[in-house]
């Protein structure tokens, strides 16, 4: 279970140093993983700050409350989605938090462990769901969806040119059971070509996203949070391909403006307020030696904003 888990999560320190905790504040780890970000959360607010760590994965949430225990009753966790954030803070009386952080995408233990599916570097069953007892799995939407609806979902979540060519090997395929076959089958579709990752990568990359509804999540999900702040308070996120980032920097840029009428109209109508201001104009990206020590933390991009 630990083989390949990181000693410490993605961009650690500058969470520390942008959230900056104090005691005796409140805080939500939205996506918990091994416990790592919260660990350090409650270091910093000791000796009276408080966390609730979630996470949708439950060996994610045996592994946080073993990393947590030490905290006691300073640590909540609790098994759920993060767009749940705002019910599960209700259910304990808490009604603001004075910092959050959002680590999304898969996990490295998660890719580790070949029975989960989401990694083609392992055979093992083509899951891909965060929370194994909710919703289809992978191998429901290669076997079940027509060929168009493939393609649009291979292009639409992976930004996959050859999206086309995928689907028709597919369903030709079918049916598909391991994260092998799949992959097999999406690199003789594509062929041979100059790029230095997987050719199966943006396929994988696309079916965990629509089997987690990763992207209308984070659309949802960050305004909650937003509101969910204490004046002052930041909320820090962590993505890890274009797609995530994009909706995140759009929604902080919406959310730091007065008005989001369009540009050629000549009164503003729309009566919005502007609720956070960006902290960094520029996404977070790791130093040289947290990438050569965790290959996943590559991609990893970080946006902070504050709460006015």
């Amino acid at each position: 279970m630990e083989t390949g888990v990181p000693h410490r999560p993605v961009l650690y320190q500058i969470i520390i140093q942008y959230l900056a905790p104090f005691s005796p504040g409140r805080y939500l780890d939205c996506t918990a993983g091994a416990g790592g970000h919260s660990k350090g959360i409650l270091e910093a607010s000791a000796p009276d700050g408080q966390l609730v760590a979630l996470d949708l994965d439950p060996d994610a949430v045996a592994l946080a409350r073993a990393t947590l225990a030490p905290f006691g009753s300073r640590a909540i966790v609790k098994h759920a989605s993060y767009t749940e954030s705002a019910q599960i803070l209700a259910e304990i009386g808490w009604q603001k938090v004075d910092g959050i952080v959002l680590d999304l995408g898969v996990s490295s233990m998660q890719l580790d462990q070949a029975e989960r599916g989401f990694s083609f570097q392992q055979n093992g069953p083509l899951d891909m769901r965060f929370d194994p007892t909710r919703g289809p799995s992978a191998a429901d939407l290669v076997n079940n969806l027509d060929e168009k609806a493939l393609a649009d979902l291979i292009w639409r979540h992976g930004e996959e040119r050859y999206s086309r060519k995928i689907a028709r090997a597919i369903v030709q395929a079918r049916p598909l059971q391991t994260t092998q076959e799949l992959a097999t089958v999406v690199r003789f579709a594509i062929g041979r070509t100059s790029e230095r990752q997987d050719p199966a990568t943006r396929t994988f990359q696309a079916l965990r996203i629509a089997v987690n509804d990763e992207l209308k999540n984070i659309q949802e999900a960050l305004p909650q949070l937003i509101e969910l702040l204490e004046p002052n308070a930041r909320l820090a996120v962590i993505s890890f391909h274009s797609l995530e980032d994009r909706i995140v920097k759009q929604i902080f840029q919406r959310e730091s403006k007065d008005c989001i009428c369009p540009p050629e109209q000549p009164i503003c109508t729309c009566g919005h307020h502007a609720s956070i201001k960006i902290i960094t104009p520029h996404p977070v990206v790791p130093q040289e030696e947290e990438k050569a020590l965790n290959p996943r933390s590559r991609s990893a991009k970080l946006r902070v904003a504050q709460k006015l």
